[in-house]
């Protein structure tokens, strides 16, 4: 490098320092998302990323904090380089900061690649159908809610819910179906308490998961521009794993609105013009960048599946967070405060629950041919339970008939039977045979969303004669 592109590159003129970001003046030949090295007066070196580039001014994001930065004798030495993360295949297994820096006191690893967290864009005609069925091990989803290979399909929880049990739960049971496909999970905390790291950490652990798990880990005191990279420093392993190595990954992001409100936190230090609640106006179109990485790419067997879980807000779904990610992903699992009081465990309220690729993952070769049939006609029986539920509430349970009452009855056995299973790990076979013990319930003229010929193949009542 010449004496001449030095002093292109290398500046002393930091203006001044707001939250994370410091703003340099006077600067030439910079671009955006390239990675900073910053001097500080001690002789210490952090890296930054450029924000935002106008005539003569670079804003730059601080990973390890601006404290200590003056505006006089720190340097800051722009690369021309974007931000990377080293990848292999033994990151499996490992703990790893939020930019990729292994955190469980193990070595650094080996790289077979550096790549841009960024990504590379999907050329829409490259991609594939989403399709095939993964097994969660918890009924509520794979037999109502069936998650699919290349779909992207979050769970909405409140706060207080046990959000954090149901994500470590899922990333240890997770797995697709047939001995041939390599399955491996993504996990990606951002802004936990070291109270959910350690249960994550231990969870993980003592389940034996890990071996199959990257774990990625933003904690709540971590830098908060680290946040903002976390997630597309795990979304490039997972897109590694999956396109070069032929895995099956699943990424379980946790908790999404803990990176929008770091992105809330940063736009409001570079001054920009708020949107909804004070949330950046780009943030559907950032969301969208991390969202849109899951999916599938034709010729390729690998696929990446991404189940990003956030709390809502006073459990408000119309939320800025909570609205956008339903416009960009394909569905929403939710979870329900009164499920929550009444000992649901897990407390997933089917109800507003919604997989628009389902159909997609089901039915014969895939789960079983009657998967349809018995999905919709549980959702119609707990529907209509629910519904008289608030009739009691009026009129009391003496006003029902009695195959009201056994309507009402349903609703609660579906919820301590087939919503409620704790630690179980469930086949989606025993899914099926829990429903249709529930079934018995009813007369066989009131499953009306079911073929005969699967009632008389699949009904105990059949199957016992």
């Amino acid at each position: 490098m010449t004496p001449k592109s030095l002093a292109i590159k290398e500046s002393r003129t930091v203006s001044y320092v707001s939250g994370p970001l410091i703003f340099v003046r006077f600067v030439k030949g910079v671009s955006f998302g390239e990675i900073a090295k910053i001097i500080l007066p001690s002789g210490e070196v952090r890296t930054g990323q450029v924000l935002d580039v106008s005539r003569d001014l670079a804003v730059v994001q601080v990973f390890e904090g601006t404290s200590g930065i003056d505006n006089k004798l720190t340097r800051v030495r722009f690369t021309g380089e974007a931000a990377r993360i080293d990848v292999s295949i033994d990151m499996l297994g490992r703990i790893f900061d939020g930019r990729g820096k292994p955190r469980d006191g193990g070595p650094d690893i080996i790289p077979e690649a550096s790549l841009d967290i960024n990504g590379m864009p999907i050329n829409p005609y490259a991609r594939d159908k989403p399709a095939d069925f993964i097994q969660t091990g918890m009924s509520a989803i794979d037999a109502l809610n069936t998650l699919v290979r290349g779909q992207k399909l979050p769970i909405f929880s409140g706060a207080g819910l046990p959000a954090s049990k149901l994500a470590a739960q899922i990333a240890r049971q997770a797995r697709v179906l047939g001995e041939e496909e390599v399955f491996a999970v993504v996990f990606v905390a951002m802004g936990i308490t070291y109270r959910d790291a350690s249960f994550f950490m231990r969870d993980f652990e003592r389940t034996g998961a890990l071996d199959r798990v990257v774990f990625f880990m933003n904690l709540a005191d971590d830098p908060t521009i680290e946040r903002l990279a976390t997630p597309r420093c795990a979304l490039t392993v997972a897109e590694y794993l999956a396109f070069t190595h032929n895995m099956q990954v699943l990424v379980i992001l946790t908790d999404m609105i803990n990176y929008c409100e770091a992105l809330r936190e940063i736009s409001t230090a570079r001054e920009e013009v708020p949107g909804r609640r004070g949330y950046p106006g780009y943030m559907y179109t950032d969301l969208a960048s991390i969202y849109e990485r899951a999916g599938r790419i034709k010729g390729k067997k690998g696929s990446i599946t991404q189940l990003p879980i956030l709390t809502m807000p006073d459990d408000d779904i119309t939320h800025p967070v909570p609205d956008l990610t339903g416009y960009i992903t394909e569905g929403q699992i939710v979870l329900s405060r009164e499920l929550y009081r009444r000992g649901a465990d897990p407390p997933i309220d089917v109800l507003p629950c919604l997989s628009r690729l389902m159909n997609l993952g089901i039915g014969p070769g895939k789960t079983r041919e009657d998967h349809r049939n018995v999905a919709d006609q549980l959702y119609a029986l707990y529907a209509y339970g629910r519904d008289l539920r608030r009739l009691v509430a009026i009129v009391g349970e003496e006003a029902l008939t009695e195959l009201d009452k056994k309507y009402l009855k349903f609703a609660d056995e579906c919820e301590k039977k087939f919503i409620t299973q704790s630690d179980e790990n469930r086949s989606i076979e025993n899914t099926f045979s829990i429903a249709w013990d529930l079934f018995t319930m009813f007369p066989e003229e009131e499953l009306k969303k079911i073929k005969m010929e699967y009632i008389q193949k699949y009904h105990p009542a059949h199957r016992t004669g």
